[in-house]
């Protein structure tokens, strides 16, 4: 048996192959969950509709939960890239809400309020499962933001990589907030940092439930918008008074 390395494009290939595969079981199992409820829906019943074994399912997905939020990490990255690929001077908290704005105004997946994502919410409200997982989600989110906000006050966000966990983001909030203490010059202690944290990602959880409540109402996505814009932009102010933020709007 040969031991040399496979060629990048094979690694290449695998690599597609293997999201395509992903993609493909988390479709379906989304379908499932909508169309019959979380609860309702087994992993054998996934993986036979997806035509794939029960051990691949668990392979891409350790929880079952995980069929419905896959995208977790992806929506993580992109609160990260925004606030560490923020221009000079701006605020983090300045930053979210920007980005908040662009990701409507461009038309981004993660706010097309339609009836297919109304039904991804409800499908969510009625199972304790997913409502648990959603929290831990929201909670893991204010870890990573309040290690950011920590950040912009001097302590550095995360490792060399630049990449950080949610685990180590509340460490790394915990454990700095004595440092931060004792240093010279305005900053946010732990507390603090945590606080505005909370109340960014509890703004924009208001917001995406709002803005499909008005959707629900009137099937007009322009006025869906215009409700999340709203809730992130009040929620922003308060993040920003929590921080002592003089830039915000």
């Amino acid at each position: 048996m040969s031991t040399d390395p496979l060629p990048s494009t094979d690694l290449d290939r695998r690599g597609r192959k293997r999201r395509a595969t992903r993609r493909a079981i988390s479709d379906v199992a989304t379908r499932l969950f909508l169309e019959r409820g979380f609860d309702a829906v087994t992993i054998d019943e996934i993986a036979a509709a997806a035509d794939v074994g029960r051990m691949t399912v668990f392979n891409h997905f350790p929880r079952k939960e995980d069929l419905l939020f896959d995208r977790d990490e992806e929506g993580r990255a992109l609160i990260r890239d925004a606030l560490r690929g923020r221009a000079p001077g701006v605020a983090p908290v300045e930053a979210l809400r920007r980005f908040a704005h662009r990701l409507v105004a461009e038309n981004h997946p993660a706010v097309a309020f339609s009836a297919r994502s109304a039904a991804f919410i409800a499908t969510v409200a009625a199972s304790e499962t997913l409502k648990a997982r959603a929290r831990a989600i929201r909670d893991e989110l204010a870890g990573l933001v309040a290690v950011e906000l920590a950040g912009a006050a001097g302590h550095p966000p995360a490792g060399p990589d630049g990449s950080s966990g949610a685990d180590e983001d509340r460490m790394r909030v915990e454990e700095g907030s004595a440092d931060r203490a004792d240093a010279a010059g305005p900053r946010p202690a732990g507390a603090e940092a945590r606080l505005a944290a909370d109340l960014l990602v509890a703004a924009w959880s208001a917001a995406f439930l709002e803005a499909h409540r008005r959707f629900a109402q009137t099937a007009d996505r322009s006025a869906a918008e215009t409700a999340f814009l709203a809730l992130i932009d009040r929620g922003s102010r308060a993040a920003a008074a929590a921080l002592a933020d003089p830039s915000a709007p």
